[in-house]
């Protein structure tokens, strides 16, 4: 089903980087060294060595290590060592990377000559994981099979299967990274994810193929997906509304999507500084299938840090869902909003066109949008300070946004018009838990307002967990 949020029918995240080691996460290398070789001296490297390799090849390795040979003193040598290392643990194929300077020796050894090794030990070939996932206001416990460095050039397979609160999901997944460019690297994925949406009495399973592209330009990362998905929509009670079970039954997605992203900030869960852009395009109907539309989002998100340790955040989501030929969209691929992870104070997707009957099963909409404001702060008096209390900042935030369907033949002016009215926002003030770099909790006290008939309304405390928040 399609949301404004990380979509629930997404396959498992599987990319290749998982396996590896960040390189925020890695320490300044301890480097040996001669007291012969002074930092203030013009040296030469002249060979380096790579100790404890199995099966990863030799000229994926070349790439990553080449610019220690253009080290010209000896500072040099330790920076460029440095970032080599980082390079190496970032392909997620070694467990351990450690660096040895050491002066030349033997037949042609230069008196500023030097020789650095890199002592690596490499991951297993096969690894198992059992963890628990948290998503947007769901829980899940995953096991994982991982074979990195597959084909010894950084290549990972990657199956996972999931049961969860709401949904179960299994997958499989095969990463190639371009050896000497990371970034530049496809997967490959095959899936099976059954969710469900009681916000609209529905139960989805998807089943899927899809191949993706990533790759840097400038300072962006691009992203190009084909993705080839059979649904199964049913409902999930016997008191789902005529309009679910009028969608129920099966349907062929075959859609190409494009994905543009500029992100500066520091952490993507609680960040200080720095802002995102995101840009998402989706077109269905072209490549087959019975499902034609075109799909566009964005997402924007500025922070900036204050006085007193505090940080001022403003975020933007909007999308438009355009159907083409005479088909209308699907509530699989229309936007949901609502919610502790989005406009707060409501409940969990639970605004916007609703069914007509009794059962008042929420559809989705074709257009909307949503802002937030927000204020994170230190708790007061700073307990914990220095410890586990940085954990913790307080929130104060402030919310609004509009979901509904469009009318293409009126024009922009009009959509505009029907986006600006009945605006739901809502107010407040809560605690926020950031979870390392995985996820983050929300505990707040909110204050709904603008609410339209049919909505309904969280007033007061509300809690939320998830990695993407508005």
């Amino acid at each position: 089903m399609g949301t404004v949020h990380a979509r629930s029918l997404d396959p498992l995240p599987m990319r290749g980087p998982e396996l590896g080691v960040h390189p925020d996460d890695i320490e300044a290398p301890e480097i040996e060294q001669k007291q012969e070789v002074l930092e203030n001296k013009n040296v030469v490297v002249q060979q380096v060595h790579i100790d404890g390799l199995g099966r990863t090849k030799d000229d994926l390795l070349t790439y990553e290590i080449k610019e220690v040979f253009r080290a010209k003193n000896l500072i040099d040598v330790m920076r460029k060592s440095h970032e080599a290392r980082q390079k190496l643990l970032r392909l997620g194929i070694f467990r351990k990377v450690e660096v040895v300077i050491d002066t030349s020796r033997g037949d042609g050894a230069l008196p500023n000559g030097l020789d650095v090794t890199f002592e690596v030990t490499e991951l297993r070939r096969m690894t198992g994981s059992y963890n628990t996932m948290v998503g947007n206001n769901e829980g899940s416990m995953v096991l994982g099979l991982k074979l990195p460095n597959v084909l010894g050039r950084a290549e990972k397979m990657n199956f996972q299967f999931s049961y969860g609160t709401k949904e179960t999901s299994y997958g499989l997944s095969f990463f190639k990274p371009q050896p000497g460019n990371f970034e530049r690297n496809i997967t490959l994925n095959m899936y099976k994810v059954t969710g469900q949406f009681p916000w609209s009495s529905l139960r989805e399973t998807d089943r899927g193929i899809s191949g993706e592209m990533s790759f840097p330009l400038w300072k962006t990362s691009q992203t190009l997906k084909w993705e080839g998905v059979w649904r199964e929509l049913g409902c999930l009670a016997r008191t789902a509304s005529f309009a679910v079970r009028e969608e129920s039954g099966h349907s062929l997605k075959s859609s190409l999507s494009h994905s543009m992203v500029i992100d500066t900030r520091n952490s993507s869960i609680l960040p200080r500084k720095g802002g995102l852009l995101k840009i998402h395009q989706e077109l269905a109907g072209y490549t087959g299938g019975d499902a034609s539309f075109l799909k566009e989002d964005f997402e924007i998100q500025l922070n900036k840090t204050l006085y007193w340790d505090s940080v001022l955040s403003a975020s933007m989501w909007g999308g438009l869902l355009l159907p083409i030929g005479d088909k209308p969209t699907s509530i699989a691929d229309r936007f949901y909003l609502g919610g502790p992870t989005s406009i707060r104070g409501f409940s969990m997707y639970s605004l916007g066109p609703q069914s007509e009957d009794v059962a008042g099963d929420y559809l989705g909409g074709e257009g909307y949008w949503a802002g937030g404001l927000h204020l994170y702060t230190p708790l007061p008096f700073r307990p914990g300070k220095g410890g586990f209390g940085d954990l913790f900042r307080t929130h104060f935030f402030l919310n609004a946004g509009n979901l509904c369907n469009l009318n293409y033949g009126e024009g922009p002016k009009a959509h505009l018009k029907k986006l600006a009215e009945c605006i739901r926002w809502s107010y407040g003030v809560g605690i926020v838990l950031r979870l390392g770099n995985i996820a983050r909790l929300e505990l707040n006290y909110c204050i709904p307002m603008g609410v339209q008939s049919g909505d309904r309304i969280c007033d007061g405390v509300q809690f939320g967990a998830g990695i993407r928040f508005l």
